[in-house]
């Protein structure tokens, strides 16, 4: 079962990020990994979300698992390095990310993938992002949330649960350290009903 999206009675007229200084919260984990959250970073995420819905090229994709082929349970659409993002503020937040984690991470973010879960039988397996340098260096990817709220759970890997974030509406998390490489992320289906959401997550380059 799944509703539609409730836009907020409380959104103001202005689009666009806040600060991130002294704002976000850093919850360490193990193996060098850590996890930071800003909950409503984004101000104006209704008019985002919706933009996100209409103008992104959402696709499905089938992909091998098991004996079969099976249908990604989300639409998908990537915004390579130089490629124009549906909304500007989401290059104001690319640009606002890369400037705030400049001296950890030491590389901008430059590209964009977007996920569409548009209702609770989407989600996400367990996984890291571990094609390209993800799987041997330490690296950040920041996900900016849009829609209804989801749960994204993180576990050492090999480990059982141990974090679970509820993501709502206009916030941010970014995964950081040994994260993509010593721990497993994902957004299980739920029975309960809810609304869609859209998931923007900025990487670096040659990080997937």
């Amino acid at each position: 079962m799944s509703v539609d999206f409730q836009a907020s009675l409380f959104e103001g007229s202005q689009v666009g990020v806040g600060p991130l200084v002294g704002r976000v919260q850093r919850t360490p984990l193990s193996r060098g990994a850590w996890v930071d959250l800003l909950p409503g970073w984004f101000e104006g995420a209704d008019q985002v979300f919706e933009g996100l819905v209409a103008d992104v090229p959402w696709r499905a994709e089938r992909r091998p698992m098991y004996d079969g082929v099976v249908d990604v349970p989300r639409l998908l659409h990537t915004y390579g390095v130089g490629d124009p993002l549906p909304h500007p503020t989401l290059v104001e937040a690319r640009d606002a990310l890369s400037a705030h984690y400049a001296p950890e991470l030491g590389e901008p973010f430059v590209t964009a993938g977007c996920c569409y879960y548009r209702d609770g039988r989407d989600s996400v397996a367990w996984h890291g992002d571990t094609i390209g340098r993800g799987r041997s260096a330490d690296t950040m990817v920041a996900i900016v949330s849009f829609g209804s709220p989801r749960k994204l759970q993180l576990r050492p890997v090999g480990g059982p649960l141990a974090l679970t974030l509820e993501v709502g509406h206009g916030d941010l998390v970014v995964m950081g350290g040994s994260c993509q490489r010593t721990w497993e992320h994902a957004v299980p289906k739920t029975a309960r009903p809810v609304g869609p959401r859209v998931s923007v997550q900025f990487r670096p380059r040659h990080v997937f």
